[in-house]
C-alpha cells in the first residue's frame, strides 16, 4: 500500500470514531493508559483501537517516549498528528455536508449516511490485496496477501464476489472476529484443510477471565488478536501461528 494513501484507509470507515478520540487523548496525555480512562475504555481496548488504525494506515502512528501523564509513555509520529489533524478537516466537511442535506431534506438523506457508516465488532482490521478467485459452484475462495507477503484465504459466496467486483490486484480489507482466532505455538496444531495459518511473534498478553488475549505482530508489524487454543503454553515474544478458518473471514472494500 502506497505511503500517500494511508490517511484515507485509516478514516475511511467512520469519521467520527472512538479510535480517533483515543488517538487524540493519547497525543494529549501522552500515555495510552490516561487516555483509555479519559475515554471511557479499559486499557487492552485502547491499545486495539490503536492497533487497528495502524493496520489501516499501513504506517507507525506511535512512537515511545519516556514519562507521560499517568504513567507510561507515548507519543504521535508525524503520521499519526496528520492523521488527527485530517480526521478534523473531515469531520468539519461532514457537518457542513449534513447540514445541507438536512436544510434541504428533512434529515433523509443523512439518515441514510449514519447507516452507511456502520462501525462493526470485528476487531481484526488486516488490510491486504486480491491475489486469486477460485470459484466452485456458488462458493468462491479469495486468496488474499498482507503487506508482509503473508496470504490468507476468505471462503464467501460467489454472489457476494460478484456484488464486491473483487478482481486480482484489488485492495481490500480482511475482517474476523477475536474470537474466531486460535494462537497455537508453531508446532502446536497440525494442518487442517480450510484452516489459514499466520505467521506473527506474540507482542502482548492481557490476561482475563476467560483466558488470555493475544496480541501477535505480523512480519509488517499489523497486529491480530486472538486466544490461545487448550493447552497452548505461551509467552511474550514466542513465534506462533494464528489459526483463522477461511469461512470466517470478512471481505470489506477500503473505500
Amino acid at each position: 500500500m502506497k505511503k500517500s494513501a494511508f490517511l484515507a484507509d485509516a478514516l475511511g470507515h467512520s469519521i467520527a470514531d472512538k479510535r480517533i478520540e483515543i488517538l487524540r487523548l493519547i497525543d494529549q496525555t501522552g500515555s495510552i493508559s490516561q487516555a483509555a480512562r479519559e475515554a471511557g475504555v479499559s486499557y487492552k481496548a485502547a491499545w486495539q483501537a490503536i492497533d487497528t488504525l495502524t493496520n489501516l494506515a499501513g504506517i507507525n502512528l506511535l512512537e515511545k517516549a519516556v514519562g507521560g501523564t499517568g504513567g507510561g509513555g507515548a507519543r504521535l509520529t508525524a503520521a499519526g498528528k496528520q492523521l488527527l489533524t485530517t480526521a478534523d478537516l473531515l469531520a468539519t466537511l461532514r457537518h457542513e455536508v449534513l447540514h445541507q442535506l438536512q436544510a434541504g431534506s428533512g434529515g433523509i438523506y443523512s439518515a441514510t449516511l449514519a447507516q452507511l457508516a456502520i462501525r462493526t465488532s470485528m476487531r481484526n482490521h488486516l488490510p491486504c490485496e486480491v491475489i486469486g478467485l477460485d470459484g466452485h459452484g456458488q462458493v468462491m475462495r479469495v486468496q488474499l496477501k498482507l503487506p508482509g507477503g503473508e496470504t490468507l484465504t476468505a471462503r464467501i459466496t460467489r454472489t457476494s464476489a460478484e456484488l464486491l467486483s473483487l478482481a486480482v490486484g484489488l485492495p481490500v480489507i480482511a475482517l474476523c472476529k477475536a474470537t474466531a482466532v486460535g494462537i497455537v505455538a508453531l508446532t502446536g496444531a497440525p494442518e487442517q484443510a480450510g484452516m489459514n495459518r499466520i505467521p506473527g511473534r506474540i507482542s502482548r498478553i492481557a490476561p482475563g477471565d476467560g483466558g488470555n488475549e493475544i496480541s501477535v505482530s505480523l512480519i509488517a508489524g499489523q497486529q491480530l488478536v486472538g486466544f490461545p487454543l487448550p493447552g497452548s503454553t505461551l509467552a511474550l515474544q514466542d513465534e506462533v501461528h494464528a489459526l483463522v478458518d477461511e469461512s470466517a473471514i470478512v471481505i470489506a472494500l477500503s473505500a
